[in-house]
């Protein structure tokens, strides 16, 4: 790898452009790292670089050179993964980190005991005694259909709930990758594989995981956004009114904020905002604010702003799919990935058949761009890294669970660029291959394979999760929004009591630090996080909303292990 093509070293010119231009936007150089406590790394040549420019998008890590992100994944506390883990890494060990589709042809089907646990049969009379009360106390409840309950037990699954279709598009190839054989039951995610909520319309029947697919009725990734269940996973999940509350007066931010032509602008009206800008991610970003707490064009407390959000958004996609002409050359993919998500959640939340093929437009640009090592960088088709590819893994994702044409093979490459980047067998990943493992990094990686199929009792998981939890929890004090936003979903996904130790946390201290008064009443400042002096208030604001939103925006993946653990 060149030094242009180095994140962690200053660059001269632009690659693409050969313009004099400043670091990439993500890992910004140790030498103008805002936190003070770091040591400066002596810079090539002993020139110092001039500081990243304001982005709307995710600063990833913090240098490699800085010796606190090194085998700690960002903390100085360094010595288990020095020791315990990097002793128990072995050749046996990378099977672990196979994508579940190369590892489940040599195991047997999962079995569905036909008898129901005493504590099973008790969880499903408290959901049933918490949906009764939702429904009584919620105006939704009169637009529910029909609640089927299906009671019995189900062993733990790899499993994602995601469509698959076929690609008939001329201009692309036609997926051949089929997994026939390697067909097994699935279950329903989290404490909720007992309940099948029917709300205006029958399930949707999807195809679940990677190389593990079986038609079920499964609800999708963003199921819970409104209604009773909402209010149930709020409770079981462990939000808060004060949670509620922080996201409201968010968006109430968002919406005084959003500019005539229905669009959002990294640089203001607000305070403090970037010093370049990118509204292509802007109106992503916010609209995915929105969304995840359930609002769109066709229902929910802002439909006019998220109508005009969207048709704004639209406007500027081009044929090919690619929304971020006016963004920085390395800004682009990040707003494309952003952009991708935003209306494949509106596609999929709404059915709006309008919809559909700017939708399927920008899956087939994510496809189509995707790098020969399989993850996603800075330009189409090439090389990748683990920030970038993690937004294009959840825009695939989104598009999956929509129902639009999602190739398989093209998310199962995302495990052979991740493998690159790795270490300690998957248990933590750095930005790039060759890299340094660090927080943010490892939680983002995390999530993939999470997404990925990696099951909730992989050993590297288990051990990336432990050590996130104990060199980076989460601290008000040690603001990154970027970090938390992944570590957050990572957790919640996991469940159990590294859930609730981190929660415990995040639910009060993040609120705690919102606005509360004067005109920036509901944002988040930007000027005590890891990179917020770089990207603005509404980069703080946006990425502390999608964290206050957890307990619903994506429905969870696992069961939990121990009921206990609910």
């Amino acid at each position: 790898m060149s030094q242009a093509d180095d994140p962690l070293k200053p660059r001269s010119s632009d690659p693409v452009t050969g313009i004099p231009a400043a670091p990439p936007i993500l890992p910004p150089p140790a030498a103008v790292d805002p936190a003070p406590a770091k040591p400066k790394p002596v810079q090539p040549g002993g020139a110092v670089p001039p500081p990243p420019p304001p982005r709307s998008t995710l600063p990833p890590v913090r240098s490699a050179a800085d010796p606190v992100a090194l085998s700690g994944i960002g903390s100085a506390r360094m010595g288990r993964w020095r020791g315990e883990i990097d002793s128990s890494s072995s050749v046996a060990d990378q099977d672990d980190s196979l994508p579940a589709s190369e590892s489940a042809s040599t195991g047997t089907t999962d079995r569905v005991a036909r008898s129901a646990p005493p504590w099973l049969v008790s969880m499903v009379i408290h959901l049933i005694v918490l949906l009764v009360l939702a429904l009584l106390t919620t105006p939704v409840g009169d637009r529910l259909g029909r609640i089927v309950l299906s009671v019995g037990q189900v062993e733990q699954s790899d499993s994602v709930a995601l469509a698959e279709f076929s690609i008939s598009s001329d201009d692309f190839e036609v997926d051949s990758d089929s997994d026939a054989d390697s067909i097994v039951p699935v279950e329903m995610p989290s404490a909720f594989d007992a309940i099948d909520l029917a709300v205006n319309e029958a399930p949707v029947p999807v195809d679940v995981g990677l190389g593990m697919l079986a038609s079920a009725d499964v609800r999708p990734m963003f199921g819970g956004r409104t209604g009773a269940m909402k209010d149930a996973l709020i409770k079981i999940y462990g939000g808060t009114p004060d949670t509620r509350n922080a996201v409201k007066e968010g968006l109430k931010w968002l919406r005084r904020n959003q500019n005539k032509r229905g669009g959002w602008s990294m640089k203001g009206p607000y305070r403090d905002g970037s010093h370049s800008e990118n509204d292509t991610a802007a109106t992503a970003m916010a609209l995915l604010a929105f969304l995840g707490d359930g609002h769109t064009h066709k229902g929910g407390d802002y439909q006019k702003e998220v109508e005009k959000g969207m048709k704004y958004l639209i406007k500027m996609q081009d044929r090919s799919g690619f929304f971020a002409h006016k963004a920085r050359n390395h800004e682009r993919m990040y707003a494309q990935a952003q952009a991708t998500i935003a209306i494949c959640e509106m596609y999929g939340m709404t059915g709006d058949s309008w919809l559909r093929p700017y939708a399927q437009s920008a899956i087939d640009f994510a496809q189509e761009s995707q790098s020969p090592q399989g993850g996603w960088r800075y330009q189409p088709k090439q090389d990748s890294d683990t920030s970038v590819t993690g937004w294009f893994v959840m825009a695939l994702e989104s598009g999956r669970t929509a129902g639009l044409d999602v190739k398989m093979s093209k998310l199962r490459h995302v495990g052979d660029y991740l493998d690159t980047a790795q270490h300690f067998g998957g248990a933590a990943y750095s930005y790039q291959q060759g890299g340094a493992p660090t927080a943010p990094m490892t939680a983002e990686g995390l999530l993939c394979r999470q997404y990925l199929g990696w099951a909730r009792s992989n050993e590297k998981l288990v051990l990336g999760i432990e050590a996130l939890l104990e060199n980076d929890p989460f601290d008000i004090k040690q603001r990154d929004v970027y970090y938390w936003y992944y570590a957050t979903q990572v957790l919640h996904h996991f469940g159990g009591s590294p859930w609730r130790r981190w929660n415990e946390e995040m639910r009060e201290q993040l609120p705690a630090a919102q606005v509360t008064s004067g005109k920036e009443n509901g944002s988040w400042a930007p000027q005590m996080d890891e990179y917020g002096n770089f990207y603005g208030r509404l980069y703080t604001t946006c990425l502390s909303i999608y964290c206050l939103e957890v307990y619903y925006r994506h429905m969870p993946l696992y069961q939990p292990e121990d009921p206990a653990e609910q």
